[in-house]
């Protein structure tokens, strides 16, 4: 009996063994394969950011190198603030695409789950960044002409539409956290390609934690 109930109880732990492994194994596949669909809206994102900043800094190096006297400062200012938070998104973008190349098959779920981790919190700073932009986008037509022949109801008008902007840009940017992940406005603003398989990547390793412990709670001896 002693022997009998030896052997049934290899048998059981080699099978819980099989199982656990092929279901990680599984996972990490489907893991991967989600990550993989994310690449190409990173690459093409990537590379308008990288055309359009590229072409921003060669216009605005012309106009402060020949003729920032005379160029309008509200347009130049607006468009090299502009210009600049849109390069450091681009870094952020970078940084995903080489944590999203990292993961591998064969990583180890504690590791997958840290680069995921990583690429959230940079998803959530690249957003954060681009929102400040909203401002300037209701400033780069300025002119000294309008303010000096516009009348009061313009300039009431264009304050209201430019602190608007501007309130919203720093709203977003402080409120943009994990903390507020389940919110209607921040899935609405999130709801997509660039962060709905990062989340159901991130969901389906909290799965095989979770079956994993729950296995170990009803199997305490294997």
């Amino acid at each position: 009996m002693k022997k009998l109930w030896q052997t049934t109880y290899d048998k059981l732990e080699e099978n819980f063994v099989i199982h656990k492994k092929n279901t990680m194994d599984i996972t990490k596949v489907k893991v991967h394969s989600i990550l993989d669909s994310m690449k190409p809206i990173k690459i093409f994102t990537l590379l308008i950011g990288i055309l359009w900043v590229g072409i921003g800094a060669i216009v605005l190096s012309e106009i402060y190198t020949k003729s920032f006297s005379g160029a309008n400062k509200f347009f130049l200012f607006s468009a090299t603030f502009q210009v600049l938070l849109t390069a450091a998104a681009l870094l952020f973008y970078i940084y995903q695409l080489t944590k999203i190349y990292k993961v591998e098959v064969y990583d180890s779920i504690l590791t997958t789950q840290k680069r995921l981790a990583q690429l959230k919190i940079s998803t959530l700073w690249a957003t954060r960044i681009m929102f400040l932009q909203l401002p300037l986008w209701t400033t780069f037509y300025w002119n000294e002409s309008m303010l000096e022949n516009g009348n009061w109801f313009l300039w009431i008008i264009q304050g209201l539409v430019t602190l608007s902007f501007t309130y919203a840009a720093l709203w977003l940017f402080f409120n943009i956290k994990l903390e507020n992940k389940d919110k209607k406005w921040f899935d609405l603003l999130f709801k997509g390609k660039e962060w709905t398989p990062l989340m159901k990547s991130m969901e389906l390793l909290k799965q095989i934690d979770a079956y994993t412990e729950s296995e170990a709670e009803h199997n305490p001896g294997i």
